[in-house]
């Protein structure tokens, strides 16, 4: 098995920014462990089997696999739907408009600019509680969804491959399903046809790795911030049954991002926070955008200077996210 070291903190840390090494189309398949520290990563690639060794880790993976190799606690509670879409093209969009509100009315409707034009639809869905599988239409272009989703539930959690592959096909019969009968149902979408669909099927979250603070559902709506925060943030999935306190922000400390029982392992994205109705707000991309750089300068630092994370000085991260124009509440 090659090995292969990482030194250095390969983000811009204020002195310049290091070479950062892409290793695309690999797999994380394991982890080395001692003492509660990951040692390294094991990866697969057509390039064969590789260990990647360094002195701080980020599972950015939204499956949480190298947490759970390194023996991270966690759970999964198969909460959410998995996904597919599509992007539809032949349609008629006033024409679906004007369906949707005859028949019920939205379950949400925005409207923005199409190709320029202000006024246009831009996001739409059937009315709640009667659009199965579920349905969201998003789009910038005339005559064209961008977006047309298709929602499954798993009998079990996703990280269960032969359930996944099952689901795998069906959401695709769903697809074809779903555009056939709006060809012939709504109108507007006589002549619609699939443009494009997603390679494979998306989550919301399989693992839920267990972090040295977990974010609750009151932190989120009365817009709580933390003496670590390395982001605000404020939107929710949920809305308008919760918001955030008087349209507010919440923080989202440093120490929520702490794989509990490893020295040295951070997470990112929609493997933190377990309450279902506080993830709604965190799993969202561009709270997973600002976890990310979070983690990231912070392992670089770590790297850096030697020390695990909870070694780490909280205000030397702050600074280091300042600089590179993070905006922080609180």
């Amino acid at each position: 098995m090659h090995r292969r070291k990482f030194t250095q903190g390969l983000v811009l840390l204020g002195m310049g920014a290091q070479a950062v090494f892409l290793a695309l189309n690999t797999m994380v398949v394991g982890s080395v462990t001692e003492d509660a520290r990951v040692r390294g990563a094991i990866v697969e690639s057509r390039s064969g089997r590789e260990l990647f060794e360094a002195k701080a880790f980020v599972d950015s993976t939204a499956y949480g696999h190298l947490a759970a190799y390194a023996g991270a606690k966690y759970s999964e509670p198969n909460d959410y739907e998995v996904a597919n879409s599509v992007g539809v093209a032949g349609v008629d969009l006033d024409k679906v408009l004007g369906y949707v509100k005859a028949n019920g009315g939205a379950g949400s409707l925005a409207l923005g600019f199409h190709d320029g034009v202000p006024g246009k639809v831009v996001r739409l869905s059937g009315p709640k509680g009667r659009s199965k599988p579920g349905l969201l239409m998003t789009t910038v272009h005339d005559n064209y969804f961008m977006f047309l989703k298709f929602n499954l539930k798993m009998p079990v959690s996703p990280t269960d491959r032969d359930a996944t592959a099952k689901a795998e096909l069906q959401l695709r019969k769903l697809q074809r399903q779903g555009v056939e009968q709006l060809r012939q149902h709504v109108p507007g979408c006589e002549r619609a046809f699939i443009a494009r669909t997603s390679p494979t099927l998306n989550i919301r979250r399989a693992r839920v790795i267990t972090c040295d603070y977990d974010i609750t559902h009151e932190d989120v709506i009365e817009g709580r911030h933390f003496a670590d925060d390395v982001l605000a943030y404020g939107f929710h999935d949920m809305a308008p049954r919760f918001q955030v306190k008087n349209g507010g922000t919440y923080g989202i400390p440093y120490r929520a991002l702490c794989a509990a029982g490893l020295e040295n392992l951070l997470c990112a994205g929609m493997m933190i926070t377990s309450d279902h109705r506080a993830h709604m707000s965190t799993r969202n991309t561009v709270s997973c955008m600002a976890q990310g750089q979070a983690a990231g300068t912070a392992a670089a630092l770590c790297a850096v200077r030697r020390c695990g994370t909870r070694e780490l000085v909280y205000r030397d991260l702050r600074d280091a996210l300042l600089r590179a124009g993070v905006y922080l509440e609180g």
